[in-house]
């Protein structure tokens, strides 16, 4: 099973960018961030948003998981 937060949390790691530049991008606190790195889903919307922020298709991890 796909631990979404944890893909994000690793993104983020490997772009070099912290997660106050993070929230601020996601106009929310950094306790939330925290919050979705936690998540092992996530709304489509949201991630949809991450996904444009980091410039990384999330969504390719559910793709033949069905």
């Amino acid at each position: 099973m796909v631990h979404i937060g944890s893909l994000i949390e690793q993104e983020l790691r490997r772009q070099e960018r912290t997660v106050t530049w993070f929230a601020n991008k996601l106009h929310c606190d950094r306790t939330n961030i925290y919050k979705i790195f936690k998540k092992q889903s996530i709304d489509t919307q949201l991630l949809e948003k991450i996904s444009g922020i980091l410039q990384h298709n999330f969504f390719i991890y559910f793709i033949n998981k069905v």
